[in-house]
């Protein structure tokens, strides 16, 4: 009978199999199709989905909440190594269907070694000894790999994402789990508090994904989709350590990337002209145009033995930007006892517009309330959960500062609290909304701490560093925050120009479309090793463990998921019911998107039409002003010589050029990181 169950099972399997691969005419993958096929029961789907996250919020999260708060990380470590040793007949059986027969020795070696001196589990010397890695196989894995196709994809009750497979693999699963037929009352508890303990883990990702998308289901389908291809192709194996520690070949001409130059319409260079001189030909008759053949853009900071791979790259290594003590505590980080940096940042809204939701933003204020103040905004699409800006305010509190971090203009969350007619992008109205937004912040938390705080700094980064100097610029005609000094840490030039290089790299994928899949799966899982391996890292790291073409399919996924977001937002997309938005999104890209929603009205961009949506809009200032400083890089790919010149002669010595880093990856570097702290006392010192 048994036997028939699982023939009838695996027949549904097939008959229900809906293809891989699917014909799209977009300028952008669409991902969950690449992986998932159509999603045939989306309005079902998405009313589950919205389910699942209630049911998480109000019952589960609270038991694994409290949970983490009995048990420090140290102890919910150790049981998890316990549950995952048990689990042994599952990976080693998974192994065998799929003919893995290496696998299944190094599972056997793990078990045996880790039952054994690793105390049941406890601890994972197969791991530090053996070298010999966890492994992720499962049964909904090995009936993958032999080839029982997926059948429909479906969202199910607590269990979320799954597939027909999926749940006849998860069935096998606890046949072969020997906790499944515990039987005596205590040891029935004991599995209770593993299984809440394992699933525990979980939380972080289900927080990330809530507070990061606009649309965490379509978010969250993508990533199953993509998890799926990389355990069925044994991706998850790959190891990037050795990657990270590979010494490059040392290439002369990489010490310093030059920048194909793109020129301005008002520019009087022939377009045969163009075609007939060499770049740098055509780079110098440019400069003697603009004037700039006698501004200098040597770099004021070097960084050592910093290997350039492909701007694109060197972007990447701003990963590699990690501050101790902003995330370490001893304790989970769902626990109230949680004392690190970042579980001491504060929660808190205002309204900004009536009827719009409330904007968050996230606080710390130092035990003197009159303390300088720091406002952080991070770079593009980043909300105030991300990680960059808490480095930041780490770094701006252990000066002394107070610290309120904020979301980039650009970000899904700070469209939700603007006006119903605002459209990010356009930097002289994003800076007015940072600028109502911050006031805002500021005189709810002088209010309820009874305080007056001191003068202030505001930080941003990329996007937000051009928004930051227009607001500076505002600042100085209509000064409504007090004595402020601002930095801008690798902003856009011209706005336009640094779209378009985004839109460039990304629309790049359909050079390898045929192995999209695999490229994809196959980068994903690089990153997620790299963030597993962070602590085992540092600055002294020479090569990202990923090639030019991987770099750009990492970064043409974050931008348009970013630019996704904001206009799931502005179109006020719902949640809960099958939307053809993505059958729109996926033809656009930035430049679409300053078309349809910026240049729409002729009369507001006028002025940043005149000068390339860029900096030289608030030339005046910049030629005038003493209280900013400005980082950037000889290499950013958002930018090129030319504008780095005109920066340079707008600027003077409030431009800091560092010879290295592309755009932003030098956080991490102490030669930057000992400029940025002396920059931050000095204008401590200013203020």
């Amino acid at each position: 009978m048994k036997h028939k169950i699982i023939v009838f099972i695996l027949l549904i399997c097939f008959l229900c199999d809906v293809p891989l691969v699917v014909a799209q005419e977009y300028k952008y993958p669409d991902f969950a199709m690449e992986y998932l096929g159509p999603d045939k029961y989306e309005n079902y789907n998405r009313k589950m989905f919205n389910f699942d996250l209630g049911l998480n919020k109000y019952v589960i999260r609270p038991i694994h909440t409290l949970w983490a708060t009995v048990m420090p990380q140290f102890g919910m470590d150790r049981i998890y190594g316990i549950s995952h040793n048990i689990e042994f007949p599952i990976r080693l059986v998974s192994s065998l269907v799929q003919k893995d027969f290496h696998n299944a020795g190094n599972e056997t070696k793990r078990f045996l070694v880790n039952t054994t001196i690793g105390l049941a589990g406890m601890f994972d010397p197969a791991k530090h000894l053996l070298k010999i890695e966890r492994s992720r196989d499962n049964m909904d894995k090995a009936l993958s790999r032999r080839n029982i196709k997926s059948g429909a994809y479906f969202v199910a009750p607590v269990i979320a994402f799954t597939t027909v497979r999926g749940l006849f693999g998860r069935l096998l699963d606890m046949a072969l789990n020997p906790t499944t037929y515990i039987g005596t009352p205590l040891l029935a508890v004991i599995k209770a508090c593993i299984t809440i303990n394992r699933t525990s883990y979980i939380q972080s990702v289900i927080q990330l994904v809530e507070s990061n998308f606009a649309d965490p289901y379509e978010v969250t389908k993508k990533g199953f989709g993509i998890d799926g291809y990389i355990k069925k192709h044994n991706y998850d194996r790959v190891s990037v350590i050795e990657e990270l520690k590979k010494k490059p070949e040392i290439k002369e001409e990489l010490q310093q990337v030059s920048h194909k130059t793109e020129t301005k319409p008002q520019l009087k260079v022939s377009a045969k002209l163009l075609n007939d001189k060499n770049q740098n030909e055509v780079d110098d008759i440019l400069e003697t145009e603009l004037g700039l053949e006698n501004i200098s853009i040597e770099p004021n900071i070097i960084l050592k033995n910093y290997y350039p791979q492909s701007p694109v790259v060197d972007s990447m290594r701003t990963s590699l930007f990690l501050l101790p003590e902003v995330t370490e505590s001893i304790w989970n980080e769902l626990s109230p006892w949680n004392r690190s940096f970042s579980h001491r940042l504060k929660m808190d809204s205002v309204n900004i517009v009536e009827g719009r939701a409330n904007y968050k933003f996230k606080y710390l204020l130092q035990k003197n309330k009159h303390a300088p103040l720091a406002i952080i905004y991070p770079s593009t699409g980043d909300g105030i959960k991300a990680s960059h800006p808490m480095m930041f305010a780490k770094l701006f509190y252990d000066a002394g500062y107070s610290v309120i971090i904020h979301g980039n203009p650009f970000q899904w969350e700070f469209v939700k609290g603007m006006p119903s007619d605002y459209r990010p992008g356009l930097p002289s109205r994003d800076a007015l909304m940072m600028r109502a937004s911050t006031t805002r912040i500021i005189d709810k938390l002088q209010k309820k701490y009874q305080c007056e705080f001191g003068d202030k700094v505001v930080l941003g980064t990329s996007l937000a560093g051009i928004d930051v100097l227009f607001m500076a610029e505002q600042e100085s005609k209509d000064n409504t925050m007090g004595n402020t000094q601002f930095i801008a840490i690798c902003p856009p030039i011209d706005l336009i120009y640094s779209m378009k290089q985004v839109d460039k790299y990304s629309l790049e994928w359909e050079n390898f479309s045929d192995e999209l899949k695999a490229k994809v799966a196959y980068v994903s899982a690089k990153i997620v090793k790299l963030y597993q391996s962070k602590k085992d890292i540092n600055f002294e790291v020479t090569h990202m463990p990923f090639d030019e073409d991987e770099a750009k399919l990492i970064t043409s996924f974050l931008m348009h998921q970013k630019l996704s977001d904001v206009v799931f937002v502005v179109e006020n997309t719902p949640t809960n019911k099958k939307t053809d938005f993505y059958e729109r999104i996926y033809k656009m890209g930035f430049d679409d998107y300053m078309e349809k929603y910026i240049m729409s009205n002729p009369d507001e961009v006028e002025k940043e039409l005149q000068h390339g949506f860029g900096l030289v809009a608030i030339s005046d200032y910049l030629e005038n002003a003493k209280n900013y400083k400005i980082y950037h890089t000889t290499n950013d790919y958002l930018i090129n010589k030319i504008q780095l010149k005109q920066l340079k002669r707008m600027t003077g010595n409030n431009l800091v050029i560092l010879n290295n880093g592309s755009h932003m990856g030098f956080l991490y570097r102490p030669e930057f990181l000992s400029d940025l702290k002396k920059t931050i006392e000095e204008m401590k010192n200013m203020l």
